[in-house]
C-alpha cells in the first residue's frame, strides 16, 4: 500500500472563546476535534488560535481569547475581538510559506491576507452564508474554496466557491452510550427565537414528561427568554443553564429524546450528534441540515409540527438506544470528518 503523503496544515480557529472552548462555542470543539484528528492521522498541523488554547498539535499562540479577557475585565470594549482577530491573522501572514493547506474557520478578513495561497486553502464557515454580507464577501473572493457542513448549507453557496461538504464529527470517546432514565426531555441550546424553547416546553407540557432546558440567555436578544420562557419555568419546566462536556454526557444520556424545535435554516446543529452519540434519540423540526442528520425512525423523528412532534414522543420506545449510538459511530466521528476533509486538501494541492 502506498504511504500517503503527509501534509502540513494550519488550522486557523476562531478568537471568541478557546480551542476547545470551556463551556459554549461549537465551532472550536469542532476545530479543536479536527486538529487532533488530524495529528492523529499522521499530518503535521499547527494550530494558530489564542494562548489559552491547548492542542498535541503545534501552537502558534496569539493574544487570549475574548473569552479569557471577559474573564479578567469588567468592561471589554467592543472593538477587542477585531483586534484578536487581527493578531490571529497577522500570525498567520507571518508563517504562510509553512503550510499545504491553511483551514480558516473564520470569517472575511482571512480571505485577503491569504492572497495567492487562497487556492490552497479551505474556509469552513460555521453560520448560515445565505444572508447579504456573506453574498457580498463570495462575489468578492470568487476564488476562496468553501466547505459546507450540511448540503442544505451548501446550496446557498455560489458554485465557483463551493469545494464539497464536510458533515462535522467529534471525538468518539467523548461521549457513551447510555441507557437514559426516561423521566425528562431535555433541550440544548441558546434561549432565543432561532432555537425556539418555547415549542420544547409546548411539547414536555402536551405529552406529560419534565423538561430540562440548558443554554445561555442570547446576548442578542436577551428579553426574548423573559418574555416566552421564564414565566412558563416550574418544578416541571426547568431551566439548568450552560452545560459542558463532562456535564452534557449526563444531561443529554439520561434524556428520553432531545427536542430540537429549530425555527431557522440550521447550518448543522452539533447538539444532534452529542445526544445521538450518548445513544439519546433527536426529535427535530424539518429545517436547514436536520434531515441530513437525522434518519427517520434511527436515530430519531423529524416533524414540521406540534402535533407532530407530540407524536413522535410517544413513538420513542420504537428506537433502540444501541442503534442510535451506532449511527453516530457511523457518521459523525472526528476521524471521518478528518477523512473527509483530507481528502478535499488533497483534490485543491492535485490542480498544482
Amino acid at each position: 500500500m502506498l504511504q500517503k503523503k503527509r501534509i502540513r496544515i494550519a488550522q486557523v480557529a476562531p478568537v471568541i472563546f478557546p480551542t476547545p472552548p470551556v463551556d459554549n462555542g461549537g465551532t472550536e470543539r469542532i476545530v479543536f476535534d479536527l486538529t487532533e484528528a488530524l495529528v492523529a492521522l499522521g499530518h503535521d498541523v499547527t494550530l494558530i488560535a489564542p494562548s489559552d488554547s491547548q492542542t498535541s498539535a503545534r501552537h502558534l499562540a496569539t493574544s487570549p481569547s475574548l473569552y479569557r479577557w471577559q474573564q479578567l475585565h469588567d468592561n471589554v470594549p467592543p472593538g477587542v475581538p477585531g483586534v484578536l482577530e487581527a493578531l490571529v491573522l497577522e500570525r498567520l501572514r507571518q508563517h504562510l510559506d509553512e503550510f499545504d493547506i491553511i483551514h480558516c474557520h473564520g470569517e472575511f478578513c482571512h480571505a485577503a491576507v491569504l492572497g495567492e495561497r487562497r487556492r490552497h486553502s479551505v474556509t469552513t464557515v460555521h453560520w448560515r452564508v445565505d444572508e447579504l454580507d456573506r453574498q457580498l464577501f463570495f462575489e468578492g473572493f470568487p476564488d476562496l474554496p468553501v466547505a459546507s457542513i450540511s448540503q442544505s448549507q451548501g446550496h446557498a453557496l455560489p458554485a465557483k466557491n463551493h469545494l464539497g461538504t464536510v458533515y462535522h464529527g467529534l471525538d468518539a470517546e467523548r461521549f457513551n452510550l447510555s441507557k437514559g432514565s426516561g423521566e425528562y426531555l431535555a433541550f440544548i441550546g441558546r434561549m432565543t427565537d432561532q432555537k425556539r424553547p418555547d415549542r420544547a416546553i409546548e411539547v414536555a407540557r402536551a405529552t406529560g414528561y419534565s423538561l430540562r432546558l440548558a443554554g445561555g440567555i442570547d446576548v442578542g436578544n436577551p428579553d426574548w427568554f423573559d418574555r416566552h420562557v421564564a414565566p412558563q419555568l416550574d418544578e416541571r419546566i426547568q431551566h439548568v443553564g450552560v452545560v459542558n462536556d463532562h456535564q452534557k454526557q449526563a444531561f443529554l444520556g439520561e434524556a428520553a429524546a432531545l427536542l430540537f424545535p429549530i425555527d431557522w435554516p440550521e447550518p448543522f446543529g452539533l447538539v444532534m450528534i452529542e445526544a445521538m452519540a450518548c445513544g439519546t434519540p433527536v426529535i427535530a423540526w424539518r429545517n436547514g441540515s436536520v434531515e441530513e442528520i437525522i434518519e427517520e425512525g434511527v436515530s430519531g423523528f423529524v416533524v414540521d409540527s406540534h402535533e407532530e412532534a407530540v407524536a413522535a414522543v410517544k413513538r420513542l420506545p420504537e428506537l433502540d438506544r444501541q442503534r442510535v449510538r451506532e449511527a453516530f459511530l457511523e457518521r459523525f466521528t472526528a476521524t471521518r470528518m478528518a477523512e473527509d476533509y483530507v481528502a478535499l486538501y488533497e483534490t485543491l494541492l492535485a490542480r498544482g
